[in-house]
């Protein structure tokens, strides 16, 4: 947060810097604003141009994308202006060399004035606020099933015996509720009361054995 505010701030402070410079001096006494679009591309001339003509159009330029990288804290868009305040900076710094012969700053001739130093630094700005920008913070996805569409709606959803906060009692990825007391499985019957129902034969302690014949009921054994 710290990060993207002073970046903006410098952002801001270079395009302002970059819009002010083409009305100053630039060489020997003469404005930004004299100088025609075409010139930079065609040579240097003396010839007037307006304002909508002149190199503060690119500058212009630039100052409206610093704007939109300020406000959606795009880092790109900052760099962008940045080197375009650069690039037409010194696209006109080698035509004027071409025209002159030489370039000097200062030394009582003429040449380079404070308007180009001034672009100079906002270009520079801008690219030290690209820098310092921390950026919009990347959005985080949650994962998700492939062919899920989230939970279904209403008061339905969650099995009336269990809280909610538990998955559904239904789905591929659910599991039935534990039963209760209301709800337990049925149990085989108890078995019946002695002497109730139909007599059945009573077990005969001296069945077949060894040294028992199984064939002869009315023998006890020896």
């Amino acid at each position: 947060m710290v990060r993207n505010v002073i970046g903006s701030v410098l952002a801001l402070a270079g395009a302002a810097a970059a819009v002010c410079s083409p009305f100053r001096a630039w060489y020997d006494g003469r404005q930004g604003r004299d100088y025609r679009i075409q010139d930079l591309f065609g040579g240097i001339t003396d010839a007037q141009t307006e304002v909508v003509s002149s190199i503060v159009l690119p500058y212009a330029f630039a100052a409206l994308v610093t704007l939109f990288g300020v406000m959606l804290r795009s880092r790109l868009l900052v760099a962008s202006a940045g080197l375009v305040v650069l690039g037409f900076t010194v696209l006109w710094m080698v035509r004027q060399g071409q025209a002159t012969g030489y370039l000097a700053v200062g030394g009582g001739i003429p040449g380079l004035g404070e308007g180009v130093a001034a672009a100079l630094g906002g270009g520079v700005l801008l690219l030290l606020a690209a820098v310092v920008m921390r950026g919009r913070a990347p959005r985080v996805v949650g994962f998700e099933e492939p062919g899920y569409d989230g939970p279904p709606d209403g008061p339905d959803w969650y099995p009336p015996e269990r809280p909610a906060g538990y998955p559904p009692a239904e789905g591929p990825y659910a599991w039935a509720p534990e039963p209760d007391d209301t709800q337990r499985l049925p149990t085989a019957p108890p078995p019946p009361a002695y002497g109730s129902g139909p007599r059945q034969p009573r077990p005969d302690p001296y069945g077949a054995g060894p040294g028992r014949d199984p064939f002869r009921d009315d023998w006890h054994g020896p």
